[in-house]
């Protein structure tokens, strides 16, 4: 029978290696894509049997899925007053602006805008944006088109982020963070208010 002091350090060889895995994944699909990227690469960079990687996820998808996936911030909408606009600007440093490490410096929505490509992929990111950002959105705007407006402002923060990433547009990729708020912030604004001559659709 094993004992508990032998078992501890197996325990934690393999979370160990779990993580190891998890951020060598991070890495290959944010350079290479998820189609692009091979279950024996990532095992290759850890040193690893590829086995393991079905054994600790189940799948290539089922690892992707955790290995982009990031709680939306805490506090980000905790609460329900909170200014749209204000949440938008956090988003714009976090998204748009921040530098992610673990994913090569994006924010994994970009990264996985990047294997949208995939159907698989395309799902989860669907899932991620619509329920976890817009939704919320849509319900701290008032009258006609609320769902319409939120994704308008889920595309500009993302469109943004891919301009920068993705296309390296001059103008924008040279901005900083305070010279692109503010304007930012007037065109949320402008997308916070119904269009007018429109009711309110109960």
């Amino acid at each position: 029978m094993t004992d508990a002091a032998d078992s501890t350090p197996r325990r934690r060889n393999r979370a160990a290696t779990r993580t190891a895995l998890l951020d060598a994944a991070r890495l290959r699909f944010s350079r290479q894509g998820f189609d692009g990227t091979g279950i024996r690469e990532i095992a290759g960079d850890v040193g690893v049997d590829p086995a393991l990687i079905s054994r600790y996820f189940g799948s290539k998808e089922k690892l992707y899925a955790e290995a982009v996936h990031v709680d939306v911030p805490s506090g980000l909408a905790a609460d329900p007053y909170r200014p749209l606009p204000h949440i938008t600007d956090q988003l714009l440093r976090d998204v748009v602006f921040g530098d992610w490490q673990e994913f090569d410096g994006e924010h994994p929505l970009l990264v996985m805008l990047r294997s949208s490509g995939n159907p698989g992929v395309r799902e989860q990111l669907r899932t991620r944006v619509c329920g976890d950002y817009l939704q919320d959105f849509a319900e701290r705007l008032n009258g006609a088109d609320a769902e319409l407006r939120a994704e308008l402002i889920g595309a500009l923060l993302l469109g943004m982020g891919v301009m920068r990433s993705v296309v390296r547009s001059p103008a924008l990729s040279e901005a900083s963070f305070e010279q692109t708020r503010a304007l930012v912030a007037r065109l949320v604004q402008a997308l916070t208010e119904p269009a007018p001559g429109r009711r309110t659709q109960r």
